[in-house]
């Protein structure tokens, strides 16, 4: 009986874990090893003054953030590569929507309107790509538990 008690008590533990896709883990800039940890210590991007202090090590599985100096480096890169292709769809959407024309300035409203979002969600990027950039070095592991060893 008390045996069956434990395997409740287990089995409400992992139904309370939630778990994150990896998709829904890089948006919610969570620990790419275990899926659950925050990897920044504030979780809102648009704390200027908070925006990149980041957890030493995941709160739930102790995966260090940082690999090894200078290792945020390269999430430039990933930074470049989001803003390209968010560029690309909001002006294959403003084609769609709108239209471009030599006629008028419909241009000229989309790089307006293209720079000021660039400009408000660049906290975001420079988060996510930080999240991206960890997660091409550090997989996930579902049995993060019963290992010891970690980066």
């Amino acid at each position: 009986m008390n045996n069956l008690m434990e395997n409740d008590h287990k089995m409400d533990d992992q139904e309370k874990r939630k778990v994150y896709s990896y998709w829904a883990a890089l948006l919610h800039q969570k620990c790419p090893r275990c899926r659950e940890g925050d990897m920044f210590k504030d979780k809102n991007p648009y704390h200027l003054n908070a925006l990149f202090r980041m957890n030493d090590k995941c709160p739930v599985c102790g995966q260090r953030m940082e690999i090894e100096p200078g290792f945020y480096f390269g999430t430039a890169y990933v930074s470049y590569s989001l803003t390209i292709a968010f560029s690309v769809s909001t002006f294959v959407a403003w084609w769609v929507l709108v239209g471009l024309s030599t006629q008028d300035n419909r241009i000229f409203w989309w790089v307006g309107i293209n720079g000021v979002l660039m400009i408000v969600l660049q906290p975001f990027f420079m988060r996510l790509s930080r999240v991206i950039w960890l997660s091409f070095f550090v997989k996930y592991n579902q049995n993060w538990q019963t290992e010891s060893e970690h980066i």
